[in-house]
Order: C-alpha cells, then structure tokens, then sequence
C-alpha cells in the first residue's frame, strides 16, 4: 500500500504534553463495527466481558538519552537496542564526526567506544563504568520523551514517574508502552471485580518506533528488531481463556506485536522469548487477539498502519477525524482508542 493512504492533518495543538490526573480520567474512543463511542477510560471494565484478558508490557523505560562530547561537537545518543551486557545499538547525533574506536565521555563516570557503523545509521557501542551499566545509566542518562514532546518542552522529574506504566518491572525500553499509562490501582480492582484476568509480557520498545516512515510503499519499510518475550505459563493461561470463550486484548500495539510474533497459525500462542521485527499493515490475518486498546498514533507511523489493519483503514479515518474534530489529546501523553472489531 501506499505510505500517502496513512496521512492525516493533525492541529499541533491536539498533541499532549503532559498525561491526564488521574490517569485513567483520559477519554478513550471506543471503535466497534456499531460505530464510535465517547467514553473515559474508568469506564473500560463497563466495555468489557468477564472472561476477557488485558495482556500488558511490563517493560520499563531507562534513562536512554546521554550526551557527551568530541571536541566543539555535541554527540547526542539515544539507546535502542541492547546488544551485550554493555553494548547498545543506539541513533547519534553528529554521528559523521564519529568512527570506530572513538571514545566519548558521557559523564557520571560512563565512557562509551565506538564498536562500528550498522547499515542502517545507527552506532553500536560498548560501555565501560563501575558495576552494573543500568546504574550507571541513571546517573548519566536522561529519560527519552518522544521527539513530538521533547521539541515542545525538555525532560523533568515528573517525567521519571509519568512515563512509566504501573506495570514496569524489567528495564530495558527506550519508549514507555503508552496505552498502559492510562491505568490505575482503582481501574484494575474494578477489572478484577469485572472478572477481567490480566497477563503481562515483556517487549523491549526501542526508539524505531518513533522514526518516520521514509519509503512511498509499505512493502519497502523495514523495522528495527526488539527483544520479547512470552513465557510459558502466561501462553498457557492466555490460550486456556481463549478456549473457555475470553477475548485477548492487548494493551499497547507492543503487546498486540508481540503476540501476534508468538501466535502459531492456527491461532495458539506459543512462548516467545527472542527479537521481533514484525510489520502490521491492512491485509495481514491476526491469529492472537481479538482487541487492542491504544493511543492515538502518528499520521504515516506503523502504529497507524497497524490500528487499519485491526479495525479497517476506513473505519480509522473516520475514528481518527471524530478525535481530532472532538480535540482529543494524541501521542504518549494523549487518549485513548479501545478497538473491537
């Protein structure tokens, strides 16, 4: 398909910079084949059926943008992609000024050398520092708010908190998994009152997921890899429910890929635990879930290409001009999408 068919004109207004209080107070746009709904997202276990599982990353985001310096020049790294216990695959700033065996000081105590050049412009590199490399992340390291929020305001302390889900257990993510921002102790006793399980899996969101399609056709995109993984007991419960009539809803397109990575084709899904590239674009048969809940995504992104392959390219305009005709709030810190289809 054409990339074209994926552009909308969104008001820069409408991008959110900071998240709803609390956050399950954010609207959520229900989309189903009966039309479109205007709810908040308190009112999901309403929407929802006993026997139903919300599936959850439990990634946790790092401190993934560091910065140093190669004489007059300014060297901005953001990590996206862990290699080795002290290697990262990462996109550069400045990144001409860089060759294999540089060394940059990125303060707090963390170096990093330049290892080689990937083909797809990002660098590898190796860390040195005292202990653990996560540590020395934290010190040195800021949080990576996406690009559409960092142009508009820098990183803050309430950031620390804000972008990261209630969920985070395993640190690894460069970008929080947004749709799972939304939720609350008080939203999940009430899905736990509903009789909605829930299961958690782990996808390590890289910055890729951020960068802008750049060929004219889908077929032509390629998408960076990212670690994940099922684990066996949670692929046993999740097809168990399936077979006893649950639906599978994913929270986050993170979750929804990394399922569909570990689905079979006849539907059962399978322990997963490795990279996925996988590219969801109109056309492709789902074989795990039956649902996703999801912010609003970027015009010509993978993640808008994936909602129209789950609900209908067709069906996503209009869901998308109600919202932006209606001033919901887009992108990490926005609203929410429950789609049913």
């Amino acid at each position: 398909m054409r990339v074209d068919d994926f552009d909308f004109a969104l008001p820069q207004d409408l991008i959110a910079l900071r998240p709803a209080s609390p956050r399950d107070a954010a609207r959520m746009l229900l989309v189903r084949e009966g039309g479109l709904n205007d709810h908040v997202v308190r009112d999901l276990p309403a929407l929802l059926a006993p026997g139903d599982v919300l599936v959850f990353n439990d990634t946790r985001v790092i401190p993934a943008q560091l910065f140093g310096r190669k004489g007059d020049a300014k060297i901005g790294v953001t990590l996206h992609k862990r290699e080795g216990p002290y290697e990262w695959l990462a996109f550069v700033r400045n990144a001409k000024r860089l060759k294999p065996g540089d060394r940059i000081d990125f303060g707090a105590g963390l170096d990093g050398t330049v290892l080689n050049k990937a083909a797809d412009g990002s660098i590898l590199w190796r860390f040195e520092c005292e202990g653990p490399l996560e540590a020395a992340l934290h010190g040195a390291g800021t949080m990576p708010l996406p690009p559409y929020i960092a142009g508009k305001r820098p990183a803050d302390a309430r950031d620390a908190e804000d972008y990261q889900t209630m969920f985070a257990a395993r640190e690894g993510a460069v970008a929080a998994p947004t749709a799972a921002l939304h939720f609350t102790p008080d939203l999940i006793a009430a899905l736990d009152a509903r009789g909605i399980a829930r299961e958690t899996l782990t996808l390590h969101v890289g910055a890729g997921t951020f960068l802008p399609v750049k060929v004219d056709d889908t077929r032509d995109h390629r998408m960076h890899a990212e670690w994940g993984e099922v684990s066996p007991e949670a692929a046993a419960r999740l097809n168990a429910a399936r077979a006893a009539g649950g639906r599978i809803i994913a929270v986050g397109t993170t979750s929804l890929r990394l399922l569909e990575s570990a689905a079979r084709e006849d539907g059962v899904i399978a322990p997963f635990s490795g990279d996925t590239d996988i590219f969801i674009t109109p056309g492709y048969r789902f074989r795990a879930v039956q649902g996703l809940m999801t912010n609003f995504h970027l015009p010509r992104s993978t993640l808008f290409m994936l909602v129209s392959a789950l609900a209908g390219l067709e069906t996503m305009r209009g869901a998308y001009s109600h919202a932006i005709a209606n001033e919901y709030r887009f992108y990490s810190y926005g609203d929410a999408s429950l789609l049913l289809p």
